[in-house]
């Protein structure tokens, strides 16, 4: 038997298992938030039903995160009582990243009045451009 024909069965193993591993990994950590979870975030009481929400997830070490924060805290005054402005420090609490099925930071999502999920963005993201998505759901 040639050197080359022993070698043939390991290789193809590894380039399974390789695969199977990538598999694994891609559906962990890629993975968008279903119904379930999207419920269970009701449960805990961070969207509130009946009113339009916007949860901002970043870090406070984070620069745009940082960029944002004013942006957060004027938008919390300008809508309180309309809409929830809401920010997540996921680097003091990852689950909140897994539970919302982020992958970079900041994440900022919208929440119709029925809780359901209509915008994400990734990145900054300017105060014009939040006050347009709040309106289109109705908050004036």
């Amino acid at each position: 038997m040639k050197k080359n024909q022993k070698r043939m069965p390991i290789t193809v193993l590894g380039l399974i298992v390789a695969l199977a591993v990538f598999a694994a990994v891609r559906a962990h950590f890629f993975s968008s938030p279903d119904e379930k979870t999207a419920s269970s975030i009701q449960l805990d009481g961070i969207v509130a039903p009946g009113k339009v929400t916007m949860i901002d997830l970043g870090a406070t070490e984070c620069i745009p995160c940082k960029m944002m924060a004013p942006i957060i805290e004027d938008l919390k005054k300008e809508f309180a009582g309309r809409a929830d402005i809401i920010f997540i420090d996921v680097g003091k609490d990852p689950s909140h990243a897994k539970k919302f099925g982020i992958r970079a930071i900041p994440t900022q999502i919208f929440f119709d009045a029925e809780g359901r999920e209509v915008h994400r963005n990734t990145g900054f993201m300017d105060k014009k451009r939040i006050v347009e998505i709040l309106s289109r759901l109705g908050v004036s």
